[in-house]
């Protein structure tokens, strides 16, 4: 029997702690497995929760702890249209995919990049000059970059004049190759480390890339892949983000650690890498808001949420994740310089890949950044939040002639 615990009030008269937080004590009463929190950190809390610039150290404003557990809690803030569909933060969740699910190819198909190349090859065009500018426009308008395009037409072009192609074919897959090769360096699979207890995974982006969304989906991976996880609610900002958090929590059956609307994102952080200590947790993900990249004092804020985490983990967040916007082009280049600069971000997951021509950033971002390509969004179900495979990915958005 799922359960739900919030923390009681004190009664009328009572003093609080001088924390703010749970003690060791109400720790082990709320979580039968707890270690003792002896770590937990004591005195006096600053009026604005922020840091405490004399000594050094980073505190945070503490807010009561809710630890959603059931699908009944998440029920009252989340819909359900039909069985197997709930809405999640106004749009619809389709349902796991039945065995022999779309591949890459049957996802990627249909995105612009994929079209342009396959309208480039169809027939038989001619191994000419011609060709290889109708390669450049293609590049550059699916986003790939001037310095990357550049790069790759030049070595086509030289090769074609040291007549090493036979026909277009035997172009396309050298620039086949080549676009594999730029991006192999990156597709670097997450590792969870078992040995940190809890690997902490903070993700970062900005609004509307799908960080939430990206969330759960990652859950429901590392939950079928035996990790015992829970989430943290970080994104106090926006409307209805902690209840879409909790939603995927209970379809999943993962806790979400959450506090009230507008609490201090880094108190979230900081409650839930307690709870997930105190309950010998493998995994802790942590949303936070979205924000662009130009706010600095919101840049800013991520800075202190990982100073926090610090607090009680100096390895903490052992992932800083990037959920970038494939449809977002070049855009993405400066979002990620400036995200990298806040928080130190070391690896990304690049969503929305199946209805963009945009999808060519990924080899400028490996080209300038060679920051791990840990996930791929090909489609909206859960399963569609693959393991970036590099081959499969350049296969799929050229002919299918040369596709895997």
């Amino acid at each position: 029997m799922v359960s739900f615990f919030r923390r009681k009030k004190p009664e009328s008269g009572s003093t609080p702690p001088a924390s703010g937080r749970l003690s060791a004590d109400e720790l082990a009463a709320a979580f039968p497995q707890a270690p003792s929190a002896t770590d937990t950190p004591a005195g006096p809390v600053p009026a604005d929760g922020g840091i405490d610039r004399a000594a050094g150290a980073v505190r945070v404003e503490p807010e009561a702890v809710v630890v959603l557990e059931s699908v009944a809690d998440a029920s009252q803030a989340v819909s359900v249209d039909s069985p197997g569909t709930v809405v999640d933060g106004g749009q619809a969740v389709q349902p796991a995919a039945a065995p022999g699910k779309p591949g890459w190819r049957e996802r990627l198909r249909n995105s612009a990049f994929a079209r342009s190349f396959g309208g480039l090859f169809s027939g038989n065009p001619q191994l000419d000059e011609d060709l290889l500018e109708q390669i450049e426009t293609a590049l550059l308008t699916a986003d790939v970059g001037v310095t990357a395009t550049t790069a790759l037409v030049e070595g086509l072009r030289k090769r074609m004049k040291g007549r090493e192609f036979a026909d277009a074919a035997a172009l396309l897959a050298a620039l086949r190759a080549d676009l594999v090769a730029m991006l192999q360096p990156v597709a670097r699979p997450l590792q969870i480390d078992r040995s940190a207890k809890p690997f902490v995974l903070l993700t970062v982006g900005v609004n509307g890339v799908g960080k939430t969304t990206t969330i759960g989906k990652l859950a429901r991976r590392y939950k079928e892949e035996g990790h015992g996880l829970m989430l943290a609610a970080g994104d106090t900002f926006r409307a209805a983000a902690v209840a879409q958090l909790q939603a995927w929590g209970a379809r999943n059956g993962v806790t979400v650690i959450a506090q009230g609307q507008d609490a201090d994102p880094a108190s979230v952080a900081f409650d839930a890498l307690q709870a997930a200590r105190a309950r010998g947790a493998d995994v802790l993900i942590a949303d936070t808001a979205g924000r662009l990249h130009t706010q600095v004092g919101l840049m800013n804020e991520l800075g202190k949420i990982k100073r926090v985490l610090q607090k009680i983990d100096p390895a903490a967040p052992h992932e800083v994740l990037m959920v970038i916007d494939g449809t977002t082009g070049q855009n993405a280049l400066s979002q990620l310089r400036q995200f990298h600069a806040a928080v130190g971000v070391t690896g990304l997951v690049v969503t929305k890949l199946d209805g963009t021509a945009k999808g060519g950033v990924l080899f400028a971002l490996a080209r300038e950044f060679g920051i791990p390509i840990r996930y791929a969004g090909i489609g909206e179900r859960p399963e569609d939040l693959r393991v970036f495979d590099p081959e499969a990915f350049v296969d799929a958005l050229l002919p299918e002639a040369l596709g895997a």
